[in-house]
């Protein structure tokens, strides 16, 4: 296991759990982890909005720390809440350091001083690009497939979502539609392209800057979060998601063949 640490005051950003050289698909989840470094007063927040779904995404890591295991792939995850940082926003993105996230102001992000950003970009975002994008080179010529794991909240806004598992692309959209032309049959889950976020959203960051530069094939997962809330659930997910994502894999390696 490695971790990164750039500053004591805010801790580890990434924890990378290694893998065989010769794994072939990679996990990535950036919004793992709801902690908030103390120096920052958990952003002036009560305990009940950090732990709910605009501080980080319950019940994805246990999904991909599961994906993994299956795939005997490497796991790349955030260890600090979005809230401080969103990894899968770059730089420039206002919401990478959000002042307001559905209903709630996040005082502790108001007013920030451009060297206050720079700081959270140089201590969040940073290392963790930088760790994901070393695991892809040293790992590229093994490497078929990276895939990134979310989670969302059942009603946004005070709208009720209806999709279950949503299939996210960036730029590159063929492993997104593999994967939905291989759904299993009788899936008792509503899945669907592109929801409840697309790339319009500003959510494929990590797919466009990691996967089609490097001329890796990626998928974003969006899983309903209420379907994920205990470790039984999120091992029955990941387990149907490997089986999905294999006969996707079987799939695009022929489409790539003809």
């Amino acid at each position: 296991m490695k971790t990164s640490q750039t500053d004591s005051s805010f801790g580890p950003s990434v924890q990378v759990l290694p893998a065989r050289a010769d794994a072939e698909v990679l996990v990535v989840c950036e919004h793992a982890s709801n902690h908030v470094p103390a120096c920052l007063n958990d952003l002036g927040l009560s305990g009940d909005v950090l732990q709910s779904h605009v501080a980080w995404d319950p019940g994805a890591l246990g999904v991909a720390q599961h994906l993994a295991s299956v795939f005997n792939g490497p796991l790349v995850q955030g260890e600090i809440s979005r809230l401080v940082y969103d990894c899968n926003r770059p730089p420039e993105a206002a919401d990478a350091i959000p002042a307001r996230s559905e209903i709630y102001e996040i005082l502790g992000n108001a007013d920030l001083t451009p060297k206050q950003r720079q700081k959270r970009v140089d201590r969040v975002y940073e290392p963790f690009r930088a760790a994901l994008a070393d695991e892809i080179a040293t790992r590229r010529s093994a490497l078929r497939l990276m895939v990134t794991v979310h989670s969302f909240t059942p009603v946004y806004r005070g709208q009720k979502r209806d999709v279950e598992i949503g299939i996210l692309h960036g730029n590159d959209a063929r492993f997104a539609e593999a994967m939905m032309a291989t759904q299993p049959g009788g899936s008792p889950y509503l899945t669907l392209m592109n929801e409840p976020y697309s790339a319009a959203d500003g959510v494929a960051h990590t797919l466009d800057l990691h996967g089609t530069t490097n001329d890796l094939p990626s998928v974003m997962l969006e899983i309903r979060n209420d379907l994920i809330t205990t470790g039984t659930e999120q091992v029955k997910m990941s387990n149907m998601l490997a089986a999905w994502i294999e006969r996707a894999l079987q799939q695009f390696d022929r489409g790539s063949q003809a």
